[in-house]
């Protein structure tokens, strides 16, 4: 009764607060709000008080801002991202994205838990509650991704359950395993069966046909893998939220905008899924997709409707996306809408950013641990060493900006019976290192589209069960890459001569800094320089690495299992006939 007596009088309040009886927290006059229920824009005041918008126009306030005309967006929402991908933790991540007007992330913990399982998606979920920055949670579908691979820990459908509870949660993430949901895999059934009526997201690059309409009938509703006008039309007919992903390693604004008009934007959503800590500094984070697609010729409401209603109305997020009565006070302060210059973001209507700095003080640190996670057997100078079993190979080839691979054939060079690295014709040397179990596993194949004309490259960060990955012209050099990230239980390396040239520790599962994102920024910088004087000529070297390991996508991959050949699915030998037979 006494719980009852409660909920009245606070609902008594409320009512009591927008019908203009008490005065609100604040009052931000002169706005003109962007609403993204009406598709307009319309001159008023806006009343906050705790921590939502609670009415327009005139009240009394305990505290005024006059915004003289500035427009007043809802926060930005990024509809899909793994946040271990920007290689700080939760906190850090906050401080970078919440002055770019970025309030609310539907996170997929997927990176950490193929490495650490449940505690991997608790810790994040630990890390974000003085974060400021709301933090959702899909859970990882696929961990590990596929049988082609070895991950630090294996997930059901009853661990999913434990947490699916949680009011963060949303529902399950990104479904990558789509051959299994075609087939009817009994465990990827029961994943799909345990969410309900909460939200599965899909991952299917270039699924078409019956087969798609089988992933889609399963319940999935969204894809964020879509490359072309085509395949996203086709995803669209068949019901599906198309996310449209601007990350570092891959970029689909500008293939996707084309076929987005006035009768089918509201199906669309905005989101990063991997991006830099460079790239959010230089260009933003949602905000620089929003700019982009208003430069592009989007219509400025429909942009923001893209970053901000569309996503919280498809996860089911009742107080988001809108500037509205009831609606958190999560506000974006705009100049312009051309520019798109932020001055200003609330956050549960408390001022949180001006000027594209966090305000001192807002944020708080996290200091959870978890626990060493780089379990390697000892590593030999040997051990990367490639005997020549034929004349021709499988190589793997980048595509720049695109985290697809395609597959060709090429004559390997070999000196005394071994393949040697051949920077003249860019094919390069890749191992991946098993680092989970020190079950001693390593694969070796060929790559091409780095450039490296000498040293080595390495890292802990390899989608998505994250071993150990090397690419090389020299096995020293790769051996030498490869130890300094087993020492530091995680990171990246470059290295030369048998020396490291700049080395980024990541004791966070092997995939995050416990250091300022500013350190992690200057210290990618120095290995983004460090690659190019290898002779690296892609934007992002390491990113495009990390995604070399990943079997769910096409053409050719490699994990500690093999070269994959992921249109197969299955372990490909890695020499051949000239036939690629």
């Amino acid at each position: 009764m006494m719980e009852a007596d409660s909920s009245l009088n606070k609902l008594r309040s409320t009512i009591e607060i927008s019908g203009g009886a008490k005065r609100v927290d604040l009052l931000l006059r002169n706005a003109r709000v962007i609403n993204t229920f009406s598709g307009d824009i319309h001159r008023t005041h806006v009343a906050v008080h705790g921590g939502k918008v609670v009415g327009f126009g005139d009240y009394k306030a305990k505290q005024t801002m006059d915004l003289k005309g500035a427009y007043v967006s809802p926060g930005f929402i990024d509809g899909h991202v793994h946040i271990e991908s920007s290689m700080v933790k939760v906190p850090e991540f906050a401080r970078t994205v919440l002055p770019c007007g970025t309030t609310s992330v539907v996170i997929d913990p997927h990176e950490i838990a193929n490495v650490l399982g449940l505690d991997g998606i608790r810790y994040m979920m630990s890390s974000s509650l003085n974060a400021v920055l709301g933090v959702y949670v899909m859970l990882p579908s696929c961990v590990p991704a596929t049988s082609l691979e070895t991950a630090g820990a294996e997930l059901d459908a009853h661990d999913l359950s434990l947490l699916l509870n949680d009011e963060r949660v949303l529902g399950i993430g990104e479904m990558m395993n789509y051959p299994g949901v075609i087939l009817r895999d009994r465990g990827v059934l029961e994943k799909i069966a345990i969410a309900g009526s909460k939200v599965i997201d899909g991952h299917a690059p270039m699924l078409k046909g019956k087969q798609l309409y089988a992933y889609v009938s399963a319940g999935i509703t969204s894809d964020h893998e879509c490359t072309d006008v085509d395949e996203a039309r086709e995803k669209l007919r068949a019901g599906m939220y198309i996310m449209i992903r601007e990350g570092t390693a891959a970029k689909n604004l500008r293939g996707l905008l084309p076929l987005v008009n006035s009768e089918n934007s509201r199906k669309f959503i905005f989101v990063t899924d991997d991006r830099h800590l460079e790239d959010i500094e230089k260009q933003g984070h949602i905000d620089y997709l929003v700019r982009t697609a208003i430069k592009l010729g989007v219509d400025p409401i429909r942009a923001i409707q893209m970053a901000t209603i569309n996503t919280a109305e498809y996860f089911g997020l009742k107080n988001l996306g809108a500037i509205a009565p009831g609606y958190q006070a999560d506000l974006v302060i705009l100049q312009d809408l051309k520019g798109l210059k932020i001055t200003k973001v609330f956050k549960n209507g408390r001022l949180v950013a001006s000027d594209r700095k966090i305000a001192p003080g807002v944020i708080k640190d996290y200091e959870g641990k978890a626990r060493g996670t780089v379990n390697v057997k000892w590593i030999e100078h040997e051990d990367f060493a490639l005997k020549a079993e034929g004349k021709y190979a499988r190589v793997i080839n980048v595509v720049p900006d695109q985290i697809v691979t395609k597959m060709t054939v090429e004559a390997v060079k070999q000196d005394g019976g071994y393949v040697s690295s051949d920077a003249e014709r860019d094919i390069l040397k890749i191992a991946v290192i098993e680092r989970h179990m020190a079950s001693g596993r390593i694969a070796k194949g060929l790559v091409r589209g780095f450039g490296l004309k000498k040293g080595a490259i390495a890292s802990s960060v390899s989608h998505d069960s994250h071993n150990i990955v090397v690419i090389g012209t020299h096995d020293g050099d790769m051996y030498t890459a490869a130890v300094q990230v087993v020492k530091m239980q995680g990171g990246i390396v470059a290295a030369l001569n048998g020396q490291v040239l700049e080395a980024l520790p990541l004791p966070v599962a092997g995939l995050m800094s416990d250091r300022s994102s500013e350190f992690v920024r200057e210290k990618l910088k120095r290995l983004s320089e460090s690659a190019r004087m290898l002779g690296s000529r892609l934007s992002d070297p390491f990113m495009a690495m990390a995604f070399l390991t990943l079997p769910p996508i096409p053409e050719l991959r490699i994990t500690d299992r093999g070269v994959i050949d992921a249109v197969k699915f299955k372990v490909t030998p890695l020499f051949c006939g000239s036939d690629g037979r």
